[in-house]
């Protein structure tokens, strides 16, 4: 299994299209027998972690993030608690050496960043659920880049070491459920040998509270990947010019959930020369939408492809400016609130989304990046303050999007036709709440909700008071 791992809610680097700095081969361990299991009866598995990050220097705030990783384990059951029986180690040297490795460092072949563990048997079966234990802020660890930490942040602006604090992933660890797998499991049959990578979005995990700490509230996926033909790539050109945007693109990878909505799986930066690449991604077709921004501020209108498969490439793909360019922003600002069920307000992690209804159906479209602003989607945490309403914990927050309507076609061989959906963008905000630092365990009841639809028009320029989006019956 390969293992990539992906923080949330925060690449930036220019090496080679800036897009996957991924962890390579970890291996899974043989399931609790005290003899080696027959080949014909077992699998092989082959783990790896990658991240194709946003967040890296010279543009973006952190120069590294290191964590420390002490153990990776696999349970056939998608509601199996740390302390349930059941776990596999897939890893099983990491609990007596455990590994630091930089989430920025650079991959060794775009895609993996290092090798944990040796190929290890496995017992067939549907694995629903993957743990990444990381080591505790306070573990000792040889040669640590993080001084007296096991696990800290980098800043590019003065290349200080702050701490990363965790809560319970050295503990019960980074929980990857199901729904946050490819296909809902890693599914391997006796004499299969399989590579299951593990995606950690450093740049979307990284929160940093108002004391000025940096608290890791983790985002993973995982799934299976071909090591021969995992990628997707492409360039993006300025349609008036054919040249690469002079300024910042940023290209977002996603699929749709049970629900319907495309929601983002991975996003990276396009290089200076307007490539991208997206690398290791399990088999399946996915939908790409990009945004940009010139170096003068201008936004331009999202352009989107549909129906990319792995292993293709959508060749030369165009980014259209809007026809008044001082109002090609659209400011959305509001608050988010939570709530327990004693009707007192308590701690909830967000995620907050921008969508959009192209063709019927609901895309997200990714923030436009910023020196400040390095991640497709916003994370935050509620807290108790004195604007918060009665009975609450609060966040306000702004998102700096497109003002102009998404271009959009389906993928072709022999290039992409788009076609303008709208004029003007009509967005809606979507928040999801997470229990605080479980890795995307779901929180409040519902744990999803939308705004009212935000429709922009030519009186522009757009800033525009959001609902406010109140979360209950949280934990």
């Amino acid at each position: 299994m390969n293992i990539k791992v992906i923080p949330p809610g925060r690449a930036w680097a220019s090496a080679l299209f800036l897009g996957c700095l991924l962890f390579a081969a970890l291996i899974l361990a043989a399931c609790n027998s005290s003899s080696s299991p027959s080949s014909s009866t077992t699998a092989a598995v082959n783990v790896m972690l990658s991240d194709p990050a946003t967040c890296q220097a010279p543009t973006g705030p952190f120069s590294h993030v290191y964590v420390t990783i002490s153990d990776v384990q696999a349970n056939v059951s998608s509601t199996a608690s740390a302390t349930d029986s059941g776990w596999v180690d897939l890893t099983p040297n990491l609990p007596s050496s455990p590994r630091q490795i930089d989430l920025l460092g650079q991959a060794n072949n775009q895609c993996f960043l290092a090798t944990l563990g040796d190929t290890q048997q496995l017992q067939p079966g549907s694995y629903q659920q993957i743990r990444l234990i990381l080591a505790p802020d306070s573990a000792s660890v040889s040669g640590s880049a993080c001084g007296s930490s096991a696990n800290c942040v980098v800043l590019t602006s003065d290349s200080s070491v702050h701490s990363l604090l965790l809560s319970s992933e050295a503990q019960t660890g980074i929980k990857i459920p199901s729904g946050q797998i490819a296909s809902g499991s890693f599914t391997i049959a006796a004499g299969d040998t399989k590579d299951l990578d593990i995606d950690f979005d450093t740049c979307d995990s990284i929160v940093e509270e108002g004391n000025g700490q940096y608290r890791l509230k983790p985002v993973l996926h995982a799934g299976e990947v071909n090591t021969t033909s995992t990628s997707i790539n492409g360039k993006v050109i300025d349609n008036a010019t054919g040249n690469p945007v002079s300024g910042s693109v940023l290209v977002a990878l996603e699929q749709k959930d049970s629900t319907g909505v495309d929601r983002i799986q991975m996003s990276t930066l396009a290089g200076s020369d307007g490539t991208f690449v997206f690398c290791p991604l399990p088999a399946g077709n996915y939908d790409i939408v990009i945004v940009g921004r010139r170096t003068d501020g201008v936004l331009y209108q999202p352009s989107m492809v549909t129906g990319v498969a792995v292993g293709t490439t959508t060749g030369n793909v165009s980014l259209y400016l809007p026809a008044n360019t001082s109002t090609s922003t659209a400011t959305l600002t509001g608050s988010v609130t939570s709530q327990n069920t004693a009707m007192t307000g308590t701690i909830a992690d967000i995620q907050l989304s921008a969508l959009e209804s192209v063709n019927s159906t609901m895309y997200t479209i990714p923030l436009p990046p910023t020196s400040t602003q390095s991640s497709a989607t916003l994370a935050l945490e509620t807290a108790a303050s004195s604007s918060c309403s009665q009975g609450t914990d609060c966040a306000s927050y702004s998102l700096t999007l497109p003002s102009g309507g998404v271009n959009a076609g389906a993928w072709s061989s022999s290039g992409v036709a788009l076609t303008a959906s709208a004029v003007w963008a009509s967005y809606v905000v979507d928040g999801i709440a997470f229990v605080p630092s479980s890795g995307g365990i779901s929180d409040c009841s519902p744990s999803e909700m939308q705004s009212s639809s935000l429709n922009l028009a030519a009186a522009g320029p757009f800033s525009l008071a959001v609902q406010s989006i109140a979360f209950t019956q949280c934990q």
